[in-house]
């Protein structure tokens, strides 16, 4: 069982900015996608960003411009700026090989992002 860590979560208020970091073994930092999903209250779990091992990376259309993920040494990390309230969610970390599809893996607990005034 891979262990993923959160952190990084909390309350901001609209405009502000936050860093989410996901900590794991050594080994997980092989895996060819890491990525950060969120999950709304009576929404389903949406990809947000995503680190492909070549150093690509991929983001959802809500987010672009606003969110970057970046990898440094055993985190990888999400970077959140201009939130806004309907980024408020429950942020997962997870990371997969690459035959393995989107949505599955391996998954930290979460952290709790809200953004009010």
């Amino acid at each position: 069982q891979v262990e993923l860590v959160e952190s990084g979560g909390g309350l901001v208020q609209p405009g502000g900015s936050l860093t989410l970091a996901c900590a794991g073994p050594g080994n997980i930092f092989h895996m060819h996608y890491m990525g950060w999903y969120r999950q709304a209250p009576g929404k389903q779990r949406e990809l947000v960003a995503t680190y492909i091992r070549s150093g690509y990376s991929e983001y959802a259309l809500s987010v672009k411009g606003r969110f970057l993920i970046s990898r440094d040494k055993n985190t990888v990390n999400l970077q959140m700026n201009s939130l806004q309230p309907e980024d408020t969610a429950v942020y997962y970390c997870n990371a997969r090989p690459l035959e393995v599809p989107s949505g599955q893996g391996y998954w930290g607990q979460g952290t709790q992002v809200t953004v009010s005034a």
